[in-house]
């Protein structure tokens, strides 16, 4: 059975944490280990943040996030409306990043996928990006 939510919330730095914890709540009934927590809210954490940062560039907007379980598959979708993605494979790279001058490491895209199972993103420079990724998790019951 597929279990699914949608949250939609203003591009606020407040609300990463809040966004972290949702996603966490979301995947507790797959009993995930405290690392598979831990790297789900990373990867989230990121995502939000960077649609905070670059996306909206901290003047406020809209971020939806979209999670769903089914078969022990965790699917996340994070998009915002805001500026848009230029070069999606030089943004990917580790260390870059389109705000210097706020001390960003640039390793956001380079911690999702290192947390995750896949990241996917598209973008389109004015209209926004959307992060798509991908997580699964073993069976821990007894006789799965």
């Amino acid at each position: 059975m597929k279990n699914e939510i949608r949250i939609e919330m203003e591009a606020l730095p407040e609300n990463e944490g809040f966004a972290r914890v949702a996603a966490a709540a979301f995947i507790t009934p797959q009993n995930p280990t405290v690392e598979e927590v831990c790297d789900v809210k990373t990867a989230v954490s990121e995502a939000v943040t960077n649609a905070v940062i670059h996306a909206y560039e901290e003047k406020g907007g809209r971020i939806v996030i979209r999670c769903s379980l089914e078969n022990g598959l965790l699917h996340i979708e994070i998009e915002d409306f805001g500026r848009g993605i230029e070069d999606i494979p030089k943004a990917m790279e580790p260390l870059f990043t389109t705000r210097p001058e706020l001390e960003r490491s640039g390793m956001g895209f380079a911690f999702m996928e290192a947390f995750m199972d896949s990241l996917d993103v598209k973008s389109e420079p004015g209209k926004g990006t959307r992060i798509i990724m991908e997580k699964k998790f073993g069976s821990t019951l007894c006789g799965e």
